[in-house]
């Protein structure tokens, strides 16, 4: 019989029969690994653990302690949600079902399901597990597939897409294309739940017809999924759509879909991270400039929008010509370079827009300020030489570590974008950017993570994905360089030699999208804004009547120096006003009585319903003054 070498992770080799399968290796090491085995890789490419192997290779068993693992189970577990779903619903026409950050989603074309079907449809899959059904690869040929999936629109135009033969996996009276892998039997799917349901197009595309979009969420032990649903649990308590209605920050209306209404305390918020952000490029040497929203196409035809971005511009016709609202602010700031004759001396020149700016997202895909239509960055374009690249990406990254570390608590990890495969310009310039990026980061020692081909079409990037307190990933700031689109607008600046060089364009948003940052941070915070952003600093409760007169001295005071007030003299007990601040979540909250106002003095608590006791006013005064300053949380 035939042998094959396979090489382990460790770099030992083993020699096996040809067609032996991972299970049977997994086996022979251990039955704990045989156990806790999902499906294998051979030269980085995913099998099914019963897959015969019959080539030279790098060989791993995946198991379920590994990302790679969970997803594997989580798209065994879409397909058994389809299965349940055919056997309550059998006119239910299934479509795709992958696997996604949050666990899974399949979409179905079929009558809109209630959430009591969702409670059946689980209760069915449980039942399919119990069952401990094998789940079987199968090849097929284009003819073969289209026979089967005969009474499925959907499937046959994947079908008709696919080059070669095909894959499909059964399990039971069930079968869907699928490229795999999956687990072996239904019974090792442990611990799965439906969480929602949502509308969906077919292919994303809001021409097409709508779907039933069902999500779940899986893993392989209960406790695993019982934590997940508290972290849910709370999610929602955090949910900054729910906080902003309640703390009366920011709204949406159906007459202005993805596009926030901030409300006066929004504003405060909104207004306190640009003046933040405002004092920071003072510091930092940028130069900010006031734009226009609304230009010509050709404008994004140099640039390579039109080419790359178009579907997802707000267009509109203007005497006779095409215009879009502008969904980015680096074609203007071009313009901005190119008005006159630029010399070396003035690069580094730093660029900063806090401009509007529209991406036309899909309906669907909405979500409060986390994903919307009409947003505000943070943005800046560092128009550089070739040898200030890397200066400048490092002062970039020591910008970030002030925001996020110092000033914000949250820790991050970065990721590092190269070229996709539709991309502009020379190849050359596109490894010399992607190399410098790496540089940079290996010089700050940060952890990153490759994302081939996941960069911009004009340059390669730095995402920094931030973790918020309850251990979510957020993408929010971001660095890129570009030494495309200089070239395609012809930006020259007069070198020290006297010659004309082409710039080298850095692009950077550090909050990112301020309201999509807004948004996160509510959550992370709950709502609890430190002082410096908080729309009410300070809430004074007068006992009686015959204190309001020197609470309002006290108020006078107070926004003397800039700190927000406000008075609470209602006819209320004093148990219910302060419930009432703490939860409008103003961060001080001082009483004001008899004893206060005969020794010019406070009683100061927090929030969170601890007591301080009596403090002179002037001196509090200093006490929060100096908190702002420092940005405290």
């Amino acid at each position: 019989m035939a042998k094959i070498k396979l090489t382990f992770p460790n770099g030992s080799v083993n020699e096996y029969d040809a067609g032996i399968t991972a299970f049977e290796i997994a086996k022979q090491i251990s039955n704990s690994l045989a156990e806790a085995a999902v499906a294998a890789k051979v030269d980085e490419q995913l099998i099914d653990l019963t897959a015969p192997i019959k080539k030279n290779g790098r060989f791993e068993v995946i198991t379920s302690k590994s990302k790679e693992g969970l997803e594997v189970l989580r798209h065994s577990t879409a397909h058994l949600l389809a299965h349940a779903v055919k056997r309550l619903f059998p006119k239910a026409v299934p479509t795709i079902g992958p696997v996604v950050e949050e666990g899974f989603y399949y979409d179905f074309d079929s009558k809109p399901f209630t959430p009591e079907d969702l409670v059946k449809i689980e209760a069915e899959m449980a039942k399919i597990v119990a069952e401990k059904i094998d789940i079987k690869r199968l090849e097929l040929t284009k003819s073969e597939a289209k026979k089967v999936f005969k009474d499925n629109p959907y499937k046959l135009e994947l079908i008709d897409e696919f080059e070669g033969n095909i894959s499909a996996y059964g399990q039971g009276d069930f079968m869907d294309l699928c490229r795999g892998p999956h687990l072996p039997n239904t019974s090792k799917i442990k611990a799965f739940k439906i969480t929602k349901l949502a509308g969906a197009y077919w292919r994303g595309d809001a021409n097409n017809k709508q779907l039933q979009r069902i999500y779940g969420i899986a893993f392989f032990s209960k406790k695993e999924l019982d934590d997940y649903l508290k972290l849910i649990e709370e999610a929602e308590k955090r949910d900054h759509r729910k906080i902003g209605k309640e703390l009366e920050l920011y709204f949406f209306h159906e007459y202005s879909p993805g596009s926030a209404f901030f409300e006066p305390k929004g504003a405060v918020i909104y207004n306190e991270l640009m003046k933040y952000i405002r004092e920071q490029y003072f510091i930092r040497g940028y130069k900010e400039v006031v734009t226009p929203l609304l230009y010509d196409k050709a404008l994004w035809e140099t640039s390579g929008h039109w080419e790359h971005y178009k579907d997802d511009m707000f267009k509109l016709t203007i005497d006779g010509r095409e215009f879009s609202l502008k969904p980015m602010n680096c074609p203007s700031h071009l313009l901005i370079f190119k008005n006159r004759t630029r010399s070396y001396k003035e690069l580094p020149l730093r660029i900063a827009d806090f401009a509007p700016l529209h991406r036309n997202e899909l309906k669907g895909v909405l979500s409060g300020l986390t994903r919307v239509r009409k947003f505000c960055q943070d943005d800046s374009h560092i128009f550089c030489t070739e040898e200030q690249i890397a200066p400048e990406l490092l002062g970039l990254i020591d910008f970030v570590d002030f925001i996020y570390k110092e000033t914000f608590n949250f820790e991050y990890n970065a990721v590092l974008s190269t070229r996709p495969e539709k991309f502009m310009g020379d190849v050359k310039l596109w490894d010399k950017a992607e190399k410098v990026l790496e540089e940079v980061l290996k010089k700050r020692k940060i952890l990153y993570r490759l994302a081939p081909g996941e960069g911009a079409f004009y340059g390669p990037k730095i995402d920094f994905k931030i973790k918020d307190a309850l251990g979510r990933d957020w993408q929010l700031a971001t660095i890129q360089v570009d030494f495309q689109m200089p070239l395609r607008f012809e930006a020259t600046y007069e070198g020290e030699d006297g010659k004309k060089h082409t710039p080298i364009m850095l692009h950077r948003a550090l909050l990112g999208s301020v309201d999509r940052f807004i948004g996160v941070y509510t959550e992370s915070c709950a709502g609890k804004f430190p002082l410096w952003l908080s729309p009410v600093q300070v809430k004074i409760l007068s006992i009686s009547d015959r204190h309001v007169d020197y609470a309002k001295k006290v108020i006078q005071m107070f926004m003397d120096e800039g700190i927000r007030t406000e008075l609470d003299d209602r006819a209320e007990t004093i148990p219910k006003k302060v419930r009432q601040a703490e939860m409008e979540k103003v961060p001080y909250i001082l009483v004001i009585g008899d004893k206060e106002m005969q020794n010019e003095t406070v009683n100061v608590r927090t929030r969170d319903n601890v007591v301080h006791g009596e403090k002179k006013a002037k001196e509090f005064l200093e006490q929060v003054k100096k908190e702002i300053k420092e940005r405290k949380l």
